[in-house]
């Protein structure tokens, strides 16, 4: 049965910049009343969650090396002003050995500013969207895994945090420490009352495993490679970050919110933003409704299975 824990972790950051963000609290962001505690989730066909056979497909950790190896996946486009700190504070963070930026198809200078602060840079020759970016620089980093290793956990990172990226730091022991299979930050701006896709996005996942997440679009977080090969191919636009986690709660996987301190900047009331949340409520409502009627599919062969199977002993 897959669990929820919270975790957290202290980390020193390791450059001047990173450090004027200040280290990650423990304390930082809601209460931890506010956190769930245990939950678990059940599979589509009522059945629980094997965590059993989830712990067998991760690979034991023989090799020290394995308890530090995460790479920070950036996404950006046209993050000129901000890739740059971004970079520099992932770079940063204990335990992210690479980091790798995909320039969307920026019209701006964002690829050679990400270069020159020390990260690997995948560019698209024209703007294809943050989940097919992700996929692509899961796939670079893959390659990038050495053969017989562990591979890493992916640290995903919006390109425009700037210095306050260092606040991630707590994601990443939570995942390659085996914590949990997903790790999503929980910040000082989430605060705020949920939106309505937020709310949407809560109710799938309580509906789903019993467990209402804090923030369930939170697009900050970290994932082990096995819980992210569960969630390809991801959803597209808003419905990303709901998708994963209700995959990887359907594969068996554990996730966790971590308190994080890093400050979003808040949302607009201007005619754009309306428009921004409108096309983020039709995305996640996609992408709950494609999981739902998955779930339904997948319980109904089980069942009838069964009965198959007890019609044959039955005859036998």
């Amino acid at each position: 049965m897959a669990a929820q824990r919270k975790a957290s972790a202290d980390r020193e950051p390791a450059d001047a910049e990173a450090t004027q963000a200040g280290k990650p609290s423990r304390t930082a962001g809601p209460k931890a009343s506010r956190r769930p505690k245990r939950t678990g989730a059940s599979a589509p066909d009522g059945s629980a969650s094997d965590g059993i056979a989830v712990a067998a497909r991760r690979r034991a950790i023989t090799d020290p090396r394995d308890l530090h190896a995460a790479a920070a996946l950036i996404v950006a486009h046209n993050q000129a002003r901000r890739i740059a700190a971004t970079v520099r504070a992932a770079r940063s963070i204990p335990g992210v050995d690479l980091v790798l930026v995909v320039d969307d198809g920026s019209g701006d200078n964002t690829q050679e500013l990400a270069r020159k602060a020390g990260a690997v840079v995948i560019r698209h020759s024209h703007h294809r969207g943050k989940s097919a970016s992700v996929e692509t620089g899961a796939s670079v980093i893959a390659m990038r895994d050495e053969p017989g290793r562990t591979p890493r956990a992916i640290l995903l990172l919006p390109g425009g945090l700037g210095h306050h990226a260092v606040g991630a730091a707590p994601l990443v022991p939570a995942v390659v420490e085996q914590v949990a299979d997903l790790a999503v930050a929980v910040t000082e701006h989430d605060d705020r009352a949920l939106s309505t896709s937020g709310k949407l996005a809560r109710r799938a996942v309580e509906h789903f495993s019993g467990w209402a997440p804090h923030d369930p679009l939170g697009p900050i977080r970290c994932i082990t490679r096995e819980a992210f090969e569960a969630a390809v191919p991801l959803a597209r636009g808003a419905g990303l970050e709901v998708a994963m986690t209700l995959d990887a709660l359907r594969s068996g996987f554990t996730v966790t919110e971590v308190e994080c301190d890093i400050r979003h900047r808040p949302g607009g009331s201007s005619p754009r933003a309306a428009a921004k949340r409108a096309a983020q409520y039709r995305d996640v409502m996609v992408a709950v409704s494609s999981r739902r009627v998955r779930s339904e599919v997948t319980g109904a062969r089980v069942a009838v299975s069964q009965r198959l199977r007890g019609s044959k002993e039955e005859d036998a």
